[in-house]
């Protein structure tokens, strides 16, 4: 498995509200994400880290006001803990190697897909599109987005 680590220059192009989101836990707006309604093949990686995330071929649209995916692309990629922020007991979705916050985990997802609903803030996310997936040594997920 590629080893991913924290760059301090993709840290510093962060934007205000990607700093938020990933560095401070924060959750942007409901609605205001760009890959909220994305539909193009690829992966969704770490902004911070470049480590692939989520697949489009699990992306779905739950209507919660972010990007929802019904699973991780390897478990191993995110670590999940409780978070009680805000009077409310969820489960936050951190990535593995940069601990970037992502988001939360809901088991309000399609049954018939697993039942997760990872609900996840696109300000922590890159997207790489499957065409160029193999140029930025992404080949290995090809499988799990379909087509060509």
């Amino acid at each position: 498995m590629t080893e991913y680590h924290v760059r301090p220059e993709a840290l510093k192009a962060l934007d205000p509200m990607a700093r938020r989101v990933t560095q401070d836990g924060a959750t942007e707006p409901p609605g205001s994400g760009r890959y909220l309604h994305h539909r193009e093949r690829g992966i969704y990686v770490d902004i911070v880290t470049g480590e692939p995330l989520f697949a489009s071929s699990d992306k779905f649209d739950s209507g919660c006001g972010w990007p929802s995916f019904t699973r991780p692309i390897d478990a191993d990629r995110v670590r999940e803990s409780i978070d009680r922020s805000y009077g409310m007991i969820r489960t936050e979705v951190r990535s593995a190697a940069g601990d970037s916050h992502l988001g939360h985990v809901f088991d309000d997802g399609p049954r018939d897909r697993g039942g997760l609903r990872y609900c996840i803030n696109s300000a922590a996310l890159r997207f790489v599109p499957r065409a160029e997936m193999a140029a930025q040594g992404y080949a290995d997920y090809l499988d799990q987005v379909g087509g060509e």
